[in-house]
């Protein structure tokens, strides 16, 4: 599955935040050794879905004489237990990065499976390595044992090898669920190893290409298009699923179909956004906030109205976001576009800048100092696009996330150039 610093099918981030600080979705359910483990609330519906054609499907079939009452309650507690297996799947990679002296802070889980969030990328290819094939071992690991102790509870039962749903009719509701369970986690353990970034084997795969090349943006170029090739095999093959074809593996029907497909896109968008990440912050690493932030931006008082930002600032400025300053550059607040926006227009020229603000002691603010890649990622957590600098307390400049993809455009067109010349 994933990790990410920030992986898996059933295995990405999405913070919705305006200025104000940072906002998270999905419900923290506590901490397990330390890791804070939070479900994002599009879970709901692989636990939905899951229970839906066990109930409705797999166990009708497999026990035609049990009641509703004891299929609903099979098929769910099965649904829990898969989704507990995915976060020891996750928890696995967080423990062994914790062991390597990898920050693993919270593990989220969502539609698409689990993703553990790094502080960073590994140190060498071998962390790499170690903490990519942990995932994989441990579904493996759970699947065997729950064949296991499915065989375990049965015991020895006489049935026609050529009748093979007679031996299922036979399993009582707790061996039925360990029966599910078993394939569906090796199934999981098999396809993370795919060597396609980001799943599992695709981080494999980068940890051994970055071993022998000795660059891990080059290795993560690889390992990504490797995974967005695969991504595209599976939206292919979804799609002719959609229409009838039976794909090896994966079978045939509308349904599974378009499910195989959004996980194809998921994965190859999955894939391009990892490796343009990493080429950001590398990028970014080695420069400050100095360097590119926008120096003595426009800014207002708090006293100024609405109507006046819009006709003397915001309309004559490249400026969307405004700090609101007073006396010496003593920075109060910021206010941005998205703000303006929701103020009614009959009430912008009564209404003052500080009434809409977002106040200072809520805001991220840079310093000239930080790296800027540094920056780059806090604005990506936080869903923010900008942030004043100050120093000393005194407002000195705004960076934007605007900035820093410009600057980060230029470096790559003057390297693209450099190679051109290089070769001519």
């Amino acid at each position: 599955m994933n990790h990410q610093s920030t992986n898996s099918p059933n295995s990405a981030q999405s913070s919705l935040a305006r200025s104000r600080g940072a906002g998270s979705q999905g419900l923290r359910i506590g901490r397990i050794a330390g890791i804070e483990v939070t479900l994002d609330w599009s879970l709901l519906i692989i636990f939905i879905l899951i229970s839906f054609t066990l109930a409705a499907g797999v166990l009708p079939t497999w026990h035609p004489e049990w009641s509703q009452p004891i299929i609903l309650i099979t098929a769910v507690t099965a649904a829990l237990l898969f989704l507990a297996s995915v976060l020891l799947h996750e928890l696995s990679h967080a423990v062994v990065g914790r062991r390597l002296s990898i920050s693993v802070p919270r593990i989220t889980l969502f539609v698409f499976g689990g993703m553990a969030h790094m502080e960073g990328e590994p140190r060498s290819w071998k962390d790499e390595l170690g903490m990519a094939i942990a995932g994989p071992i441990t579904s493996l690991a759970l699947g065997f044992g729950f064949l296991y102790l499915a065989g375990a509870l049965a015991g020895p039962i006489e049935a026609d090898p050529e009748k093979p749903m007679d031996l299922l009719s036979s399993l009582g509701p707790v061996a039925t669920v360990f029966f599910w369970l078993g394939p569906i986690n090796i199934v999981l353990g098999l396809f993370n190893l795919v060597p396609g970034f980001p799943l599992d084997g695709g981080r494999v795969l980068r940890a051994v290409l970055w071993g022998l090349s000795g660059d891990l943006l080059r290795a993560t170029r690889w390992a990504a298009a490797a995974g967005q090739a695969f991504g595209l095999l599976l939206i292919a093959s979804g799609f002719a699923m959609v229409f009838g074809l039976t794909v090896p593996v994966f079978g045939s029907g509308p349904l599974g179909g378009l499910w195989l497909a959004l996980i194809g896109w998921f994965l190859s968008n999955a894939a391009a956004m990892s490796y343009r990440r990493l080429a950001t912050e590398q990028g970014l690493g080695r420069i400050s906030v100095s360097r590119v932030m926008q120096r003595d931006p426009a800014t207002v008082a708090p006293e100024t109205s609405v109507q006046a930002i819009i006709d003397d600032h915001l309309l004559g400025h490249g400026q969307r976001a405004f700090p609101v300053v007073k006396g010496n550059d003593r920075l109060q607040g910021l206010v941005c576009l998205a703000d303006i926006r929701k103020l009614e227009p009959s009430k912008r020229s009564e209404t003052p800048v500080s009434a809409i603000m977002t106040p200072v002691d809520e805001l991220q603010v840079a310093a000239p100092s930080e790296s800027a890649s540094a920056v780059m990622k806090r604005l990506g957590e936080r869903g923010i696009n900008q942030m004043p600098v100050l120093k000393d307390g005194r407002l000195v400049g705004l960076i934007s996330r605007e900035n820093l993809l410009t600057w980060l455009s230029l470096q790559q067109g003057s390297a693209h150039e450099a190679k051109l010349s290089a070769r001519s």
